[in-house]
C-alpha cells in the first residue's frame, strides 16, 4: 500500500491537532483515550506521529479528531 506524501508530510492536519490539543490542555495520551472511546483505536505514539505529520489520517479519524477537539474538520484541514 502506498502512503502519499504532501510536501514531505503524510497529513496536513497535524499542526492544527497539536495547536488545539495544547489549547485545550490535553495530553497526547488523553487524546488517544478519547479517540478510543469513539471507536478509533490508536495509541499515544499515533497521536504524536499525526502531530508531526508522520502518520496518514483517515477521513473517519479526522471527523473524530474534530469532534473531540471541538473544531470543524475544515479547521483541521486549514480551510478556516
Amino acid at each position: 500500500m502506498k502512503i502519499y506524501d504532501f510536501n514531505g508530510k503524510k497529513n496536513i492536519c497535524g499542526p492544527r491537532v497539536k495547536e488545539i490539543r495544547k489549547k485545550l490542555q490535553l495530553t497526547q495520551e488523553q487524546v488517544a483515550a478519547k479517540l478510543q472511546i469513539e471507536g478509533v483505536i490508536v495509541e499515544r505514539d499515533c497521536v504524536s506521529r499525526i502531530e508531526i505529520g508522520d502518520r496518514f489520517v483517515a477521513d473517519y479519524e479526522l471527523l473524530v479528531l474534530a469532534k473531540i477537539l471541538k473544531v470543524s474538520p475544515a479547521y483541521l484541514l486549514g480551510l478556516e
